[in-house]
């Protein structure tokens, strides 16, 4: 499938997909959006796909924000309708089965900072800057910043980012958990690349389950998640992968997992 503002690239397992509007600064708009929604619809569905890098093309900007010049001329309707389309897209991605690492080459401003909040994880280069600025335009985060970030960071700190605007360095968003590697921006994109390499390798059914137990057990208590837990353990642990991983284990080679 061919897109306008997206390069999509497989490289064995993993896809790499960059968002590329690089005169924009990689700003998320409508056709940006919607152009995200069927490569990872595409990828959920792609059984040679088993891990996925999301980044930005260029050296300034993962995505700077949403296209400001675009929703200035929505209604009030009408920007209700583009937040839902917008977290629909957050919701898929953080729900896809196979995990999404968000490689932060830049600014992750706004909207941009919602996609990378949506990623399974984040790996930011050292001149990286996060934050959700749109409190200073009148406007809040619409693509789930708001329940995101608090849920991440915790409620004071989420507040004090969203209520001010401020930005944050590579390195603050590592101190406040925002984002979980900062690197060099030359060792970036290998990294990542490695990292959804080595999740590659594990069995496609067990990390689908795991994502499952870790994103439905944060929205409810700690007892029902345990019990969620308990089911999925009892789900994935009578599988022929869990079979092969623990007969590979005890014969001292590696698992031959074939996702079922």
């Amino acid at each position: 499938m061919s897109y306008d503002n997206l390069i999509v690239k497989r490289e064995g397992s993993v896809a790499v997909v960059t968002i590329n509007r690089p005169d924009k600064l990689n700003a998320l708009n409508a056709a940006t959006i919607a152009e995200l929604h069927r490569a990872f619809s595409e990828l959920r569905f792609d059984a040679g796909v088993r891990a996925i890098v999301l980044t930005g093309t260029g050296e300034k900007a993962f995505v700077a924000g949403a296209d400001i010049g675009e929703l200035a001329a929505l209604s009030g309707t009408e920007l209700e309708k583009t937040a839902e389309l917008g977290q629909s897209l957050m919701w898929k991605i953080e729900n896809l089965g196979k995990p999404v690492i968000a490689a932060v080459n830049g600014y992750a401003l706004g909207g941009g900072c919602e996609l990378a909040l949506a990623c399974t994880f984040r790996y930011a280069e050292h001149g990286a800057k996060l934050g959700l600025p749109e409190v200073g335009l009148g406007l809040i985060p619409g693509y789930g910043g708001t329940q995101r970030l608090p849920r991440l960071i915790g409620r004071g700190r989420a507040l004090e980012l969203i209520l001010t605007g401020r930005l944050v360095s590579a390195d603050e968003a590592f101190a406040l958990g925002l984002v979980d590697r900062v690197l060099p921006g030359d060792e970036l994109m290998k990294t990542a690349r490695e990292t959804a390499a080595t999740i590659a390798g594990r069995s496609l059914l067990a990390v689908r389950y795991a994502l499952k137990a870790v994103n439905e057990g944060l929205n409810c208590g700690l007892d029902q998640g345990c019990r969620l837990e308990a089911a999925i353990f009892g789900t994935v642990g009578a599988s022929d992968d869990a079979k092969e991983g623990c007969r590979a284990f005890m014969a001292k080679r590696p698992p031959e997992f074939r996702d079922r």
